[in-house]
């Protein structure tokens, strides 16, 4: 499948009311006439939280079930990030639901130790790689996005996604790491982010956005509530890799810790 229509939903989100803002996110999703993903931010159903204890679900609560029912009724996958308990710890997990309901998930790997995130969830270890109508996707959190060992292209994925809630202050560093991260590993790179303000004070500002494997805007940081669909080409992301080779020069390393 050459085309992947990819929609981004950038909206503001009710702190740690996960039926408000399922509500939400049902409404925007029914307005997609078409699309083959959906992109939700980080911790979409509770917003940036420190306290896991009163917010988190279970891997088979309503939020993820909310998902499956969704990616099955739009016939796309849907992906963003839950706090989900399991085996006595918290995680800030992001999951990546198929349009038959069927999931795979990453556990975020970098947590933010400015808002001191680490005190409270456990940090995942491996990095997920999705094959999904033939085109390979790397998704990863927030956070991920300064670390580009991590997300360093390895593997020839076509696709690399950051669900987010980077803040207003920060925005500058949102942009640039953004198309960084594109160039460098020749690939799509789209991020969603929120807007409005959490209940620490903490603004945000979306900047949502996708770069191609060259750097250009397919969609340009955006700051007003809104979903937005792009349609990305494989067809010409390989036209682009076979005449530059860029990757075929990248370094070889093993990652530790």
């Amino acid at each position: 499948m050459s085309i992947l229509k990819t929609s981004l939903i950038q909206t503001s989100l009710t702190w740690e009311n996960h039926q408000a803002n399922r509500d939400n996110f049902t409404e925007k999703i029914n307005s997609i006439e078409s699309t083959d993903l959906i992109l939700l931010p980080e911790m979409f159903a509770t917003g940036f939280t420190m306290q896991p204890e009163g917010v988190a679900e279970t891997m088979s609560g309503k939020s993820v079930q909310w998902m499956q029912e969704m990616a099955v009724a739009k016939d796309c996958a849907i992906t963003g990030s839950l706090v989900i308990a399991e085996n006595g710890n918290y995680y800030n997990r992001l999951l990546f639901v198929y349009p038959d309901g069927s999931y795979t998930t990453y556990d975020k790997r970098h947590l933010f130790t400015l808002a001191g995130e680490e005190k409270h969830y456990t940090a995942g270890s491996d990095r997920l790689v999705i094959a999904y109508k033939g085109w390979k996707i790397c998704p990863l959190v927030c956070y991920d996005l300064r670390f580009p060992v991590f997300s360093r292209n390895t593997v020839d994925f076509d696709l690399l996604l950051y669900v987010a809630n980077w803040p207003q202050v920060r925005i500058q560093a949102w942009d640039a790491l953004l198309k960084a991260r594109a160039i460098e590993n020749m690939c799509y790179t789209a991020g969603v982010n929120r807007i409005g303000q959490d209940n620490n004070g903490h603004n945000y500002s979306g900047h949502s956005q996708v770069v191609d494997g060259l750097g250009d805007y397919l969609l340009e940081p955006f700051a007003y509530e809104d979903v937005l669909t792009v349609e990305l080409d494989k067809t010409e992301l390989d036209k682009a890799r076979k005449k530059f080779g860029f990757l075929h020069d990248r370094d070889s390393f093993t990652l530790q810790g």
